[in-house]
């Protein structure tokens, strides 16, 4: 990957995460992190990955941080320094429901382990 894409990536994370927190509040979409930014090598299409704490809002707030897309990509904008500001495209990132579940069969098979060191 290319140092200018990287810095861009970094870039709109920062930015992004400043405009969630400062701009969006009205929206209610609960705790919202940033998790990575990936730009496509042209800088056309930045693709934004969110991990949102409360399982049962996720959808709604997806929903609803998609139908503020132009307005987050108007505040960007404002905020950074590049000639075209890419179309910007929301995603759940599940890393961490991933992680979750691995954990918990882990601990599944480490309980199954100890109840047959018992017999």
């Amino acid at each position: 990957m290319s140092y200018r894409v990287d810095k861009v990536e970094n870039l709109i994370k920062e930015e992004i995460s400043l405009i969630f927190l400062h701009k969006l509040d009205e929206l209610q979409l609960g705790f919202v992190t940033i998790t990575n930014v990936k730009v496509s090598p042209d800088l056309k299409i930045a693709k934004v990955y969110l991990s949102i704490f409360e399982k049962e809002k996720r959808e709604l707030a997806l929903d609803r941080i998609q139908h503020k897309t132009g307005f987050i990509r108007s505040e960007l904008a404002h905020r950074i320094r590049i000639k075209f500001v890419p179309e910007l495209k929301f995603f759940l990132d599940d890393t961490s429901d991933y992680i979750e579940k691995i954990e918990s069969l882990i601990k599944k098979i480490h309980e199954n382990d100890d109840n047959k060191g018992n017999d």
